[in-house]
């Protein structure tokens, strides 16, 4: 495989495939503050992100993709995109053919020194389809668990990256996240923006910021993903021999309890709030009907999104918040190998609530 020109003063080139997700647009910033040549890939190219090349072109039309990475010429690829079907033999059909689409359309550009690819804790807990309800790996999740029996897009997305690093000669890390505390534009799929919009509704309403989710949740031990802490895992892995051709939980490195959590969040918003109370009370009921709300709140603060659909992603949150079943990994591995940057969660979430106030999406 070709090597960075080292006469180059970059790092080197890279691509990111999601690039207008929570972690693509992460990852790019990242990227490109670090000084590598960043293109990111997404089906509509809008991208806003400074210092990153936008790529526009459907990840299933091979010929489309063949087109558009033509002179691209990445040194390291993070793989970031999924697709959400109906049934989870739709997910893999969809989800494989686009890291396999991608992966191929690369082999002109003869570059490719290492491909990461992020997936998630359905490699523990089972898909969609039969999600934290059959056999699954013991808490915390450790990378050596196999997988589980049922049909996964997770593992299809492996087997296409294993069988291409294969053929090709380049080297391979998979991520797993938890929930991700991320800031992002114009991706709604972000529990900290859920919750902050959840929150200020609730503020300008006058109504209780209730837990919607499950017991378990509320009382069971959990962790989180800070986004920028991912990205700098993608990096490592990317950049490091001891990340090369392994698997990697990451999770910010600390651990709590909804129920800790919950009250230090209603203060940071100034709201009431309740915990658990008998039964899950899911943010897609409380919140139905709120689009309107939404558009004044945004007239009366001069918020740059009046859509609330963009913003807000109720049932994404109600499914991480809902599970019966704990959930939490362990980083041990990571850390053995090398990486040992982290993330206190409070402090996570803040962080992510200051950045989403300052761009005037919060108010």
């Amino acid at each position: 495989m070709a090597q960075t020109d080292p006469s180059d003063s970059s790092p080197g080139r890279a691509l990111i495939v999601g690039a207008t997700g929570i972690i693509g647009q992460t990852a790019g910033r990242q990227l490109a503050d670090l000084g590598w040549q960043t293109f990111g890939l997404s089906r509509s190219g809008a991208l806003a992100v400074p210092g990153v090349t936008s790529i526009a072109a459907d990840l299933l039309d091979p010929d489309a993709l063949s087109a558009a990475l033509a002179g691209t010429k990445p040194d390291i690829v993070f793989i970031t995109a999924w697709m959400r079907n109906e049934t989870e033999a739709e997910n893999i059909r969809v989800n494989s053919a686009m890291v396999r689409n991608v992966l191929a359309a690369l082999e002109q550009e003869h570059s490719v020194r290492h491909v990461a690819l992020l997936t998630g804790l359905k490699h523990y807990l089972g898909p969609f389809d039969n999600y934290a309800t059959g056999v699954m790996a013991d808490t915390p999740f450790h990378e050596d668990e196999p997988r589980l029996d049922s049909p996964n897009f997770y593992y299809a997305q492996e087997d296409e990256l294993f069988a291409s690093a294969e053929k090709n000669g380049f080297t391979w890390s998979v991520h797993r996240a938890h929930t991700v505390f991320g800031y992002a534009v114009g991706n709604a799929m972000n529990m900290v923006l859920t919750l902050s919009v959840y929150a200020t509704l609730c503020k300008e309403l006058g109504l209780v910021f209730t837990f919607p989710g499950s017991e378990t949740q509320w009382n069971g031990v959990t962790d989180v993903t800070d986004a920028d802490l991912l990205g700098e895992q993608l990096i490592w892995a990317s950049t490091h021999a001891e990340g090369q051709n392994e698997a990697f939980n990451i999770a910010n490195g600390d651990v709590f309890r909804w129920r800790w959590l919950w009250p230090r969040l209603a203060r940071i918003f100034g709201v009431e709030w309740a915990g658990f109370e008998g039964s899950p009370r899911p943010l897609t009921d409380q919140m139905a009907g709120m689009e309107d709300t939404w558009k004044g709140i945004a007239a009366k603060y001069d918020l740059v999104e009046p859509d609330l659909t963009k913003l807000a992603s109720w049932w994404h949150s109600d499914g991480d918040l809902g599970r019966n079943i704990e959930c939490l990994t362990d980083m041990g591995k990571s850390r053995t190998a090398g990486f040992l940057n982290f993330r206190v969660t409070p402090d996570s979430f803040v962080d992510k609530l200051e950045r989403y106030r300052a761009a005037r999406i919060l108010p």
